[in-house]
């Protein structure tokens, strides 16, 4: 009986181990919308759906619509499954983020999924962004080719937020990790932050730098989320305590990713990388303190637009850092 058991034991652990580093979604409990979400702005714009487990977000000619999370996190991983609207598509902005802009507004934190929308033939495509606070002076975007249409079924955008290190997910896949460093100061998200998902109008920038705008003969927009997880330690706003101060999880928070996974990020971004801050020579003469050179990776970007990540005239593009208006703007539409 022993010899079975240690390996059994030794496998369990291992189990638990993967669990507590790997950050895949699909260990969590999958929450009904109104046990952790409320309507943000837009009114009938946000549909609630019979099951109690998916929401619809519209952007029409009269507002955009959005939803925001009951409890303020610090830390945790947080997940939704996300349908984006299809046929013509530009200017439209869909935001899966979190923030505290609305307790911070000169020195708040982010972490942002954003999707942007194109014109009909070009695909959809994913920006993340981070900044603390109020540090939007550094824009620190990267932006990626999707290898599905994100319109044609649900896909899960995750987000592993921890002391030391950020981490996006697309279907479980780790696609960009964000070490916090020394250097980085309080520009590393550290406040506590509410989550939001939004549609908006982006008109301004959102295609090619605003060439491109809604055209609301294709309107109603809608957006589709499910499978919603909320996994943190959530802070008493008027005490600023957490939950993890007084109590262990029954799942822990991740803490990392596993080898397999850096290896599937690695090969990911090969292949659907276009832009990342760090290598932009037009915004950065010298890369921001935090980034780490991949030399591969310079040279594919530098390849992919040499006048961005390597010499030449100057881009007629330019990639846009927000404070991201997309509740105010959109709530007064």
């Amino acid at each position: 009986m022993v010899f079975f058991r240690i390996p059994f034991l030794f496998a369990s652990f291992l189990c638990f181990f993967s669990l507590l580093v790997s950050g895949s979604s699909r260990n969590f409990p999958i929450l009904d919308f109104e046990e952790g979400y409320n309507p943000l702005f837009g009114d009938d714009n946000l549909v609630l759906l019979k099951d109690g487990k998916s929401v619809h977000l519209h952007l029409d000619e009269r507002t955009g619509s959005g939803f925001v999370s009951q409890d303020l996190y610090l830390h945790g991983l947080f997940s939704a499954s996300i349908k984006l609207p299809s046929d013509y598509t530009a200017g439209v902005v869909v935001a899966f983020y979190m923030s505290n802009g609305d307790m911070f507004a000169k020195n708040h934190d982010e972490i942002d999924f954003e999707f942007l929308g194109n014109i009909r033939g070009k695909d959809w495509r994913i920006q993340t962004n981070i900044y603390g606070n109020g540090s939007t002076s550094i824009g620190r975007e990267e932006r990626y080719g999707l290898w599905f249409d994100p319109s044609e079924d649900f896909h899960e955008y995750s987000i592993l937020w921890t002391e030391s290190l950020i981490i996006f997910y697309v279907d479980n896949v780790p696609i960009r990790e964000v070490k916090r460093t020394a250097t980085m100061g309080g520009d590393f998200p550290s406040k506590p932050m509410t989550l939001y998902a939004t549609i908006w109008d982006g008109s301004t920038w959102a295609t090619n730098g605003g060439k491109y705008k809604v055209n609301y003969k294709y309107a109603p927009y809608i957006a589709e989320f499910s499978d919603f997880i909320l996994h943190g330690c959530t802070v008493d706003p008027t005490e600023q305590s957490s939950s993890c101060d007084h109590s262990q999880k029954s799942i822990p928070i991740p803490s990392g990713m596993t080898p397999s996974q850096r290896a599937k990020m690695e090969s990911l971004r090969k292949k659907h990388l276009t832009y990342s801050y760090c290598y932009d020579r037009i915004r950065y003469k010298t890369p921001p303190s935090e980034c780490v050179i991949n030399p591969d990776e310079a040279e594919r970007l530098r390849l992919f637009d040499p006048v961005t990540f390597g010499k030449g005239r100057r881009h007629r593009g330019k990639i846009h850092h927000h404070s991201h208006p997309r509740q105010a703007e959109s709530a007064s539409a």
